[in-house]
């Protein structure tokens, strides 16, 4: 960083033009335009916002493709033929890519929550494919031709795809009627996931069967290796040793549903005690800085002391440049008040966070004489409408001014001493230093000087008066009129001002005029109609929105406010809040219309209820894993956990829909139909688990840019899937088998009745 002067470009992209195509294009561009210019001069491009914007969505990509990869190796792994694992493969690539054509006629783009929609869809996408190759795979293993195989594998779980897309479908439904900006914002996720759910089941009723018809051959004992024997040796025993758990399950069937209903407690419990967030914080590596100084300050002084710390900051070494600006403009509304915008180096060069770094330069910062600097991350996804000195904002609304005046500063310094919260203030500016002439009008007449000519002569000396152009050949230049600058120091500099008197004469303006020195507001705030004031905020570390904004409550019902004085929070808080109403609605609106759905698919009011019993535990996997991970329970967690819905009653539908089957067209009993279920279904249920949570673990692990947005999403879908995995392999046949006697009781009893 140096004091030369420098001018700042900013680029406006058109409309539905490609981030980083532009970027690209301003590189390609930049080596011609330093050749046009004298050597004097430096041209940089800074590592902007652009230039992090197209860093994250191609890290983004990089995460969808790794997510495709994972999922392909994970069917290898289970069906250990070449042949068949292509037939998925080809089933994701073909589902995303009629996304992309949906997607484009209706003008989305692909941005953070569009590709992180698809890479979390790898997962579902695959799902309807492996189910169906695996039914088929059956078949073939036992001898049958592949197109027979393919027929009756088809016919025999075309009702469970149909039944698990949509259901999963359902799961989103909420998602579209989310309101607020948070609806807004995701209303692109939940289509572009839903799109790609549509399409992947299409791709596995109709091409996935027919590829299956034509790749997928036989194989005899003399044809398969080493690592296929071994393997299938390995599942052989693996649900061998499954059946016989099962069995025990079985004969401890009380237990077994104690332990479910413990998980649904545990699960509501966990929910009350989790700490509440909106969205994560991300390192976009931008922070952005509000300089605050003394109300009294010069423009010279604050360009000083603004300096001052951004010397602090440029030494700094995960500092990559900043920008620095002073003044009174659309952002700054007053001269004391300063915005700095720090770019950081590559998270790779400097290995600490931003918010890691906010804390490390804050020290050094407060030793800056005069003048203190708030510092906030710069995300991806805000909903703040206006720009203050700190992440959060509360505002107090009185009709009254004087009465605001007095209860605001009380409010805040209370505040200030609670800790869930840091860097509190607020907006006020009640205390710039002004000056006031009071006119002694009798000798003003006596001599001809009216009010007019006084304001003038000030604005002559104080203001920015053109008088003249003076034009050349090449420029004009504007003649301004003031007084020098010693005399602008200080009051004392009014007595140095004459004004001409009718007369001819000059006399001194402070023998016309007594000047007075107060106190008064430099900005006048309002919401509305009525004046207010803003308090922002900072979260503590370890302390979540929730806590800060449960305190600022407290703090407002302690003090009594008088019924005159409105406060609301405003910007994230204010969505925070209105999010937090909305989850229980959400989730219950998520179940509901699953419920719906599936006592349609299955005719029955009991067997819905059988298969959304999985939830529970993959509900209590997603919050211990976000408390593991200390994270808060946000908006993107909250999408997981209506993701993980959708995932986890795939387990309940294939089991229950083979029991079902075979009680109805088979006539077995409903414990024998269940436990074949049960070990009939284990390696598709293994193998659709292991492809959603290998499609959700690059969103888990991501460390790119911004990856804090998706990380939440990819830890609940991981966290509840393994939780889930384990226990509702016991727990659903068992509830399976309670409400298939309810339902015979039931029955009976209409029998009767009838």
């Amino acid at each position: 960083m140096n004091n030369s002067p420098a001018v700042i470009v900013n680029i406006q992209r058109q409309p539905g033009a490609n981030v980083i195509e532009v970027v690209n294009r301003i590189k390609k561009l930049m080596p011609q335009l330093v050749s046009s210019l004298p050597q004097t001069i430096k041209v940089s491009v800074l590592t902007d916002r652009t230039i992090t914007i197209a860093q994250s969505i191609k890290d983004v990509q990089f995460e969808l493709m790794l997510a495709v990869v994972l999922v392909v190796l994970v069917i290898f792994l289970f069906l250990r033929n070449l042949p068949a694992t292509v037939i998925p493969g080809v089933a994701v690539p073909l589902s995303i890519a009629g996304t992309f054509g949906i997607m484009y006629l209706m003008g989305f783009s692909l941005n953070n929550l569009t590709l992180m929609a698809l890479t979390i869809s790898t997962g579902f996408v695959v799902d309807d494919a492996i189910v169906m190759i695996e039914n088929i795979s059956r078949y073939v293993e036992e001898g049958e031709s592949s197109l027979e195989a393919a027929l009756k594998g088809s016919e025999q779980i075309g009702f469970t795809i149909l039944s698990l897309t949509l259901s999963l479908i359902a799961v989103l439904i909420p998602l579209l009627f989310m309101g607020d900006v948070v609806g807004r914002l995701f209303r692109e996720f939940a289509i572009t996931l839903g799109v790609t759910i549509v399409i992947s089941a299409f791709v596995s009723l109709t091409l996935t069967p027919m590829m299956c018809a034509k790749i997928l051959k036989h194989s005899t004992t003399a044809d398969q290796g080493r690592f296929y024997r071994a393997t299938q040796t390995f599942f052989d025993k693996t649900i061998a040793a499954y059946g016989a758990t099962l069995r025990l399950v079985f004969r401890h069937k009380n237990l077994t549903i104690l332990i479910a209903i413990a998980t649904l407690l545990l699960t509501v419990i966990l929910y009350m005690v989790s700490p509440k967030g909106f969205f994560p914080i991300q390192d976009t590596g931008v922070i952005q800085g509000i300089s605050d100084a003394p109300q009294s300050i010069s423009f010279t002084e604050m360009a000083r002391r603004q300096q001052s710390l951004a010397k602090i900051i440029a030494d700094d070494p995960a500092v990559e440049s900043l920008s620095s600006f002073i003044g009174v403009d659309g952002t700054n509304t007053t001269l004391n008040s300063g915005r700095i915008l720090i770019n950081l180096k590559p998270l790779a060069k400097r290995r600490e966070s931003a918010v890691d770094v906010i804390r490390r330069l804050k020290p050094q910062l407060d030793k800056a004489e005069g003048i203190t600097l708030f510092m906030q991350p710069v995300q991806d996804l805000t909903v703040d409408s206006r720009i203050s000195r700190t992440q959060f904002q509360y505002t107090l609304e009185d009709p009254s001014a004087d009465e605001l005046n007095v209860l605001a500063p009380k409010m805040i310094e209370t505040l200030q001493s609670r800790p869930e919260l840091r860097d509190v203030s607020s907006d006020r500016q009640n205390d710039g230093l002004r000056l006031f002439l009071n006119i002694n009008r009798d000798i003003a007449s006596r001599y001809g000087i009216t009010p007019q000519q006084i304001d003038d002569t000030l604005y002559d000396a104080y203001g920015q008066r053109q008088i003249s152009t003076i034009f050349t050949e090449l420029n004009q230049y504007r003649v301004v009129v003031a007084v020098k600058d010693k005399y602008k120091e200080n009051v004392a500099g009014i007595d140095d001002l004459y004004i001409r008197t009718a007369a001819g004469s000059q006399i001194p303006l402070n023998s016309l005029a007594a000047v007075s020195e107060t106190t008064g507001p430099l900005v006048i705030n309002r919401q509305g109609q009525f004046p207010a004031t803003t308090i922002s905020f900072n979260l503590a570390p370890g302390k979540s929105l929730g806590d800060a904004v449960s305190a600022i409550e407290e703090v407002a019902q302690a003090m009594h406010l008088p019924a005159s004085i409105k406060g609301s929070f405003y910007g994230t808080a204010q969505a925070f809040k209105a999010s937090l109403s909305n989850e229980p609605l959400l989730i219950l609106a998520a179940l509901i219309t699953v419920y719906i759905v599936l006592g349609v698919l299955y005719e029955s009011y009991i067997h819905p209820i059988t298969i959304l019993s999985t939830l529970p535990s993959a509900g209590v996997g997603a919050v211990v894993s976000l408390l593991l991970f200390r994270m808060d329970l946000d908006v993107i967690a909250i999408i997981g956990i209506i993701l993980l819905i959708g995932i986890v009653k795939k387990n309940g539908i294939m089991m229950v829909d083979f029991a079902l089957e075979g009680q109805r067209k088979h006539g077995k009993t409903a414990e024998a139909a269940i436990y074949e279920a049960c070990l009939l279904r284990f390696r598709p249920i293994m193998m659709t688990t292991m492809a959603a949570l290998l499609g959700a673990l690059p969103l888990a692990l991501g460390g790119s840019v911004g990856s804090e947005l998706r990380r939440p999403l990819g830890i609940t879908i991981i966290g509840g899937l393994i939780l889930s995995q384990i226990l509702t392999l016991y727990t659903t046949p068992v509830i399976y088998l309670a409400f298939d006697k309810i339902s015979v009781a039931l029955s009976k009893g209409a029998a009767k009745s009838g």
